[in-house]
């Protein structure tokens, strides 16, 4: 099962909500969609975290399964966003998502070797919901890594894909 953060969820991180323990918050930032719930509980054994604390997550409504997440409304919302942020560029869902797929583990790799120095900014590129949050934070990975090292990144996320 992959499980994803949801907006409430991400509220909840963000207000460090008494529910959300430190040990929670650490294995909370790992549900990306990408990791299966046993590789995020193999990830925090050490913290003590079991099967019934995700669960406990997912009640709350701030984790859900990834295959939850694919209403046609969230899609519409996700591609308009995208949409006006690559305004004048014509741009699909499924471009958007293509984008965000190719862009996500850059921008994780690229923050994750600032390390302390950009310890909150692979915070925010963990968090990112989809596409249109990782493009917000284009502009802070740029100024932190500078444009030779952006540059890739800036590539998978704002230049037309080439089929």
């Amino acid at each position: 099962m992959h499980l994803i953060k949801t907006p409430e969820g991400q509220q909840a991180f963000k207000e460090r909500h008494a529910d959300l323990s430190q040990r929670l918050r650490s294995a909370f930032l790992l549900f990306d969609g990408n990791r299966s719930l046993a590789q995020v509980l193999d990830a925090t054994a050490a913290l003590g975290i079991g099967k019934d604390d995700i669960l406990g997550l997912v009640e709350k409504g701030w984790l859900v399964e990834k295959a939850q997440t694919t209403e046609p409304s969230v899609a519409r919302t996700e591609s308009s966003i995208a949409a006006a942020a690559l305004a004048p560029a014509e741009v699909d869902a499924q471009s958007v998502v293509r984008r965000y797929q190719k862009a996500y583990p850059m921008a994780a790799s690229i923050t994750g070797g600032l390390g302390l120095k950009g310890f909150r900014l692979n915070l925010a590129v963990e968090a990112a919901m989809g596409y249109a949050q990782l493009a917000e934070l284009a502009p802070r990975i740029r100024e932190a890594v500078g444009d030779k090292a952006y540059a890739p990144l800036h590539k998978a996320l704002f230049e037309a894909e080439t089929m």
